[in-house]
């Protein structure tokens, strides 16, 4: 159940982040309020979440997967541009998030 916890609050995140974007400055009522339920969701469902899985991996885990997802928001719902470099940076998490889980000895905390 913890990671099920910590992929909702991913994707909680992700949408909030994504209505954030589309509040306009908060100009908009509806995304804005989107934007404030998600938010809300995503840090229970971490809180939840930070119950069994330490800290740090459960953060690394949220943000990386986070950055990736909402990159991917962006570039398929706002069409905004992701070159190289933003790839090759979002390869990089992704590597990081695994050497975290695969070989790091915190996450049997």
């Amino acid at each position: 159940m913890n990671y099920v916890y910590l992929a909702g609050a991913i994707v909680f995140e992700v949408i909030g982040t994504s209505a954030l974007k589309a509040s306009a400055g908060f100009a908009k009522l509806w995304p804005t309020l989107l934007m404030a339920i998600c938010f809300a969701a995503a840090l229970f469902c971490l809180s939840q979440t930070l119950r069994t899985i330490p800290l740090g991996i459960a953060y690394a885990i949220w943000c990386g997967v986070g950055i990736i997802l909402t990159a991917l928001s962006g570039w398929l719902v706002f069409r905004q541009s992701i070159d190289a470099a933003a790839i090759a940076g979002m390869a990089l998490i992704i590597a990081g998030v695994l050497v975290i889980n695969l070989v790091s000895r915190s996450v049997a905390e």
